[in-house]
């Protein structure tokens, strides 16, 4: 578990979690998640439904870092890392919603999002054919694949200390470890290029 005087790491934890479902998943093998922005978002009710986790492209369609968006040029507000070094994606966990739901729900919601990183890992999504670019033809055909997903990775045999914080509701984490932290990031905005 990541615990310091920060209390629970959330971020640290997560990130751990991530790099192993990418190096285990061939599926995943394009995934650097050391250019992945990893964060949390307080909700502000507690209630069950609603977002628990979301992909934010820090790119345009096919990686571009430009794009004419209702007749003006735009780029993507940056995130970087501590090196200085631009971040492609930004992976945001809603709490206390995210970590209230079940172990399953957790591991699958998690694939579900590293999954929407698209395969040339340039900044842009995984794009699906049709309409419904993101998820394809069926949301639910989509949730199913991802909790296979889910159910090989964990076939894996992978370190239990590296997701028994997710077996745990947000308040059982906070009773655990005092509070519960995380890098928080802006959301990005387009500026005018």
């Amino acid at each position: 578990m990541e615990s310091s005087s920060r209390g629970f790491d959330f971020t640290a934890a997560m990130r751990n979690l991530c790099a192993d479902m990418v190096r285990r998943l061939p599926e995943l093998g394009h995934v650097e998640i050391e250019r992945v922005a990893v964060g949390i978002v307080q909700t502000r009710r507690p209630v069950a439904h609603g977002m628990y986790a979301a992909l934010t492209p820090l790119r345009f369609e096919g990686g571009r870092t430009e794009s004419v968006v209702r007749g003006r040029r735009y780029r993507v507000q940056s995130l970087r890392d501590a090196r200085g070094r631009d971040y492609l994606y930004l992976l945001t966990f809603y709490l206390p919603r995210f970590q209230n739901t079940t172990l399953e729900e957790k591991l699958s919601t998690v694939l579900h999002e590293l999954w929407h990183i698209g395969p040339n890992f340039d900044g842009d999504l995984r794009r699906h054919e049709g309409r419904c670019f993101a998820h394809g033809r069926s949301r639910k055909d989509y949730d199913a694949e991802m909790d296979r997903l889910a159910q090989r990775w964990l076939a894996e045999d992978p370190s239990p200390a590296l997701y028994e914080f997710l077996d745990r509701n947000f308040d059982e984490l906070q009773a655990e470890f005092g509070f519960v932290a995380g890098d928080r990031w802006p959301a990005p905005k387009l500026i005018p290029a």
